[in-house]
Formats: C-alpha cells, sequence, structure tokens
C-alpha cells in the first residue's frame, strides 16, 4: 500500500456504500469533497445543515448533485444542532461515518463526547494520519498529532492500539510500530525512551497485539534502513517503521507539518476510539486531503 489512491481504490471495491454523516456542510471544500467522493463510488451522504445555504453552496460546485440520489438534506437550525443530529445519526446507526463539515473541532467534539447519544468509548480518542511522502516506498502513519497533548503509558498502548487498527483496515497486516525518542537507548532522564522500552515490552507480552513494536528509535532510525545499519541497529524492523508514534502533541504537530510542507506529502486522517470513525479535517485542508480522510474513515468503519 504506497498511495493514497489505493485508499480509495480499496474503499471503492465494496459492494455496498457506507453512510457518511456530516455535520454543517455548507462549505465548498467539503461539498467539493463529497462530489469528488460520489464520483469515486466511495459512499451515500446524509447533510446536516442550513438547507438553503448547503442548495446554494452546492449549485456552484456541481448543479447536478442537487438531485442526486446518494445525498440527502437534513435542515438544521444552527451549527450545535448539526452537530448533534449528525452525531445521532451515526449513534443511531443510521450512518457510519461522522465528518465535521464548516464549524469548530471543539464544536463536533462536545457532541461526539456527549454522554447520552455521542460516539465515546471507554478508549480514549486519537488522530491518526496516513501519509504518501514523494521518494518513500510504502503510506507512513502518524500518530498522535492532534488530540492528546502529552499521553502517558497506559494512553500511548491505547493510540497504538488505534493506530494499528487504521493500518489493518488499510491491508496493513502486521505493521512496524516505531516509538519516536531523540536517542535509541533507555534514558531514565528521558521518559519517551522508558515508555518506548515499556511498549515494546507490552508488545511481547500481548497486551499490545497486531502488530511489532520497537523502540526507542530516532526518526531517521525508525524509516531509513541505510541510517540504522550505519548507527549498528539491527533487526526485521529497523528503519521499516509503518507507525511512527511520537511522545508529545508538539512533536507530532512538527513532523507532520514537516512532512506537508517540506516534503509535499499527501495525507488523509482519521479519529479513531470512538464508535464510528470520524473526519476531523481542518477547514482550510484541500479536498484532495479531505476525499483521502473520506477513504480511509471508510475503510476504518468496514474493519
Amino acid at each position: 500500500m504506497a498511495s493514497l489512491d489505493s485508499l480509495i481504490e480499496k474503499a471503492a471495491a465494496s459492494e455496498q456504500r457506507p453512510v457518511v454523516s456530516v455535520a454543517n456542510a455548507a462549505d465548498s471544500h467539503v461539498l467539493g469533497a463529497v462530489k469528488l467522493a460520489l464520483e469515486r463510488s466511495l459512499a451515500t451522504f446524509r447533510l446536516f445543515g442550513e438547507e438553503d445555504e448547503i442548495r446554494s453552496i452546492i449549485a456552484k460546485v456541481d448543479v447536478r448533485l442537487l438531485d442526486h440520489a446518494l445525498i440527502d438534506i437534513v435542515n438544521a437550525s444552527d451549527q450545535q444542532q448539526a452537530a448533534q443530529l449528525a452525531v445521532q445519526s451515526v449513534s443511531s446507526g443510521k450512518a457510519d461515518v461522522l465528518m465535521k463539515g464548516n464549524m469548530p473541532t471543539a464544536t463536533i467534539l462536545k457532541e461526539v463526547l456527549n454522554r447520552d447519544y455521542g460516539l465515546r468509548k471507554e478508549t480514549i480518542l486519537s488522530h491518526v494520519a496516513a501519509f504518501e511522502v514523494p521518494g518513500y516506498d510504502r503510506l507512513l502513519f502518524v500518530t498522535d498529532a492532534a488530540m492528546n497533548i502529552a499521553p502517558d503509558l497506559m494512553e500511548k498502548a491505547q493510540i497504538v492500539r488505534n493506530a494499528v487498527q487504521a493500518a489493518h483496515a488499510c491491508g496493513i497486516e502486521k505493521p512496524i510500530v516505531a516509538p519516536l525518542a531523540a536517542v535509541e537507548t533507555v534514558n531514565p532522564a528521558m521518559q519517551p525512551t522508558l515508555d518506548a522500552a515499556a511498549l515494546v515490552a507490552m508488545n511481547h507480552r500481548g497486551q499490545i497485539s497486531g502488530c511489532l513494536v520497537d523502540g526507542p528509535l530516532a526518526l531517521d532510525n525508525a524509516v531509513s534502513v541505510e541510517a540504522a545499519e550505519h548507527k549498528g541497529i539491527a533487526g526485521e524492523t529497523a528503519g521499516k517503521a509503518d507507525i511512527l508514534l511520537v511522545p508529545t502533541i508538539e512533536a507530532g504537530n512538527i513532523l507532520y507539518k514537516s512532512l506537508m510542507y517540506f516534503a509535499q506529502a499527501k495525507v488523509g486522517a482519521v479519529i479513531q476510539g470512538a464508535k464510528a470513525p470520524v473526519v476531523l479535517t481542518s477547514r482550510s485542508d484541500r479536498m484532495e486531503s479531505k476525499l483521502y480522510s473520506l477513504a480511509l474513515a471508510i475503510l476504518v468503519s468496514k474493519n
């Protein structure tokens, strides 16, 4: 699985199309992504928001979508109601994936975490991003760059499980997970190295399954076989990471944006750990990224 387009192909291969619930869909980039997803036969859509506004924007994106059989528009008086109705659509089983439209992240997360009708489980929510990096031979998953500020050991273990589930959905049977740190040796003064060693032990004992965890590793030794060999780091996993576990949200944010702006990487992302996958892209994200995120979420929903 070397490209994000392959995720779209895999998501479209299923005979049954999942339903995507979009909270406050009145946004040209969101509706543009909806159009692309319909053209790729990825899903059907329930669009929540002010109906006249949604129809007005749809007419500008592609007037043919106004009467599309696979689009259902549900009127909502404001952003909060749109978020509530969209979440309830998923929690009631009428939709399979939740997507944020034109609204602040805090607004939709409040509804996702609602104890009465939300999508919360006992596990924590975490952000999983799949990157297609030019010149790299496979997709690279980065977690968690958006949700958990400074996760402790047990939170990191759940973040790994969430990311492994996403990798499995993409067809990676035994993903290699690299807990990142500044060095490759365990140093009591550096908490990320202690957590990495503990995660490796948890993996060996079956507490974290479905993957191989190897660390601590600096970034170069996690993604480059040549760099790992140069430093004398041997083994079947060195330099071959599929999933990069960052130690803090700052490190994740910097890595995420460095890949996008310096490496010109393409990305799709999903929030894991809820009862259904959540597409929580930024309002400034391009239609392409929203489409890739939809494909990733659809694959996760079927896994």
